[in-house]
């Protein structure tokens, strides 16, 4: 074993030209994939954090009474789309409006809880439903107002989905050129020594003693390459986690756990250990037939 790591060595020394393409080709390949996981893992925790906040506020008249209120839950909990439906009386909205304006005495002078009015905030399992839900509340007696960004909710799905069909195609589209690269590359390689391997055939060299150095050779590009890719997506990270902290001020997505950058790499490694064993065996077939 030791001998077919040496053996590979020499190959990516007597060829360092090749060996920097291959090697760049894969980084560039998985700073695509860090990226667009990281990208993905942000996207989707903030969807996740956004579902588990009220959506779809309507604002009672002050003549609403308790009755009606529990019979505009039954008849929200009945459609199975709803998560949660949230009372808020006129004092628990003074309560929120006093925190949300502390730092504020004069707002908090001007403002009674009889001037604020009561609310039901109103939770989907899937933001789809939004917009039915809505049209519900909009038309029962006592809503003086439903309030529902309806642009934000269809932006952020439509923008998570158009995501991750972009990712998954870009990240494949790179890997299968990094498969190829390999595959040329160790296939050149193979061609430049063909008499070689077909003197030590003729001695009775084994398939994967002739095989073994190739194959190797391809998961030192693999590998090399992960890390090397992993390493610039967390930099870029790390250089833009302040920036990203304050755009989405109050979402808990940032800092990314170390925890899971080592998860990323881990795949990366696998992923490119398996794309260079891949690589080497085609061309391996392909030229020592």
């Amino acid at each position: 074993m030791k001998k077919h790591f040496k053996t590979a060595w020499v190959h990516i020394r007597r060829a360092p030209y090749q060996a920097l393409a291959a090697i760049l080709v894969m980084v560039l390949a998985n700073f695509a994939a860090t990226t667009f996981i990281l990208a993905m893992f942000v996207s989707q925790t903030a969807l996740r954090w956004f579902e588990t906040r009220p959506q779809v506020t309507a604002f009672f008249e002050d003549k609403v009474t308790p009755e009606q209120i529990d019979t505009l839950r039954a008849k929200l909990a009945q459609t199975d789309k709803v998560k949660e439906a949230k009372f808020i009386s006129k004092q628990q909205a003074l309560t929120i409006y006093r925190e949300q304006n502390k730092n504020d005495p004069l707002l908090l002078e001007m403002v009674t809880a009889n001037i604020l009015p009561a609310s039901l905030e109103v939770s989907a399992h899937d933001l789809a439903n939004l917009a039915e839900i809505a049209q519900v509340l909009k038309n029962e007696p006592g809503v003086e107002e439903v309030v529902f960004q309806e642009d934000v909710v269809k932006a952020l799905h439509n923008w998570v989905g158009n995501l991750r069909k972009i990712g998954i195609g870009l990240v494949a589209f790179l890997g299968l050129i990094s498969l190829l690269i390999i595959l040329v590359i160790i296939g050149m390689k193979i061609a430049l020594r063909k008499e070689e391997v077909e003197v030590i055939q003729l001695i009775g060299g084994s398939s994967w003693y002739i095989r073994a150095p190739f194959i190797f050779e391809g998961i030192f590009y693999g590998v090399i390459g992960a890390v090397l890719g992993w390493g610039a997506g967390y930099l870029l990270l790390l250089y833009l986690t302040p920036f990203l902290v304050d755009f989405m001020a109050g979402i808990p997505v940032l800092p990314i756990s170390v925890l899971l950058m080592l998860e990323i790499l881990v795949l990366e490694i696998l992923a490119g250990a398996i794309i260079g064993i891949l690589g080497s065996l085609v061309a391996v077939k392909r030229y020592l037939r």
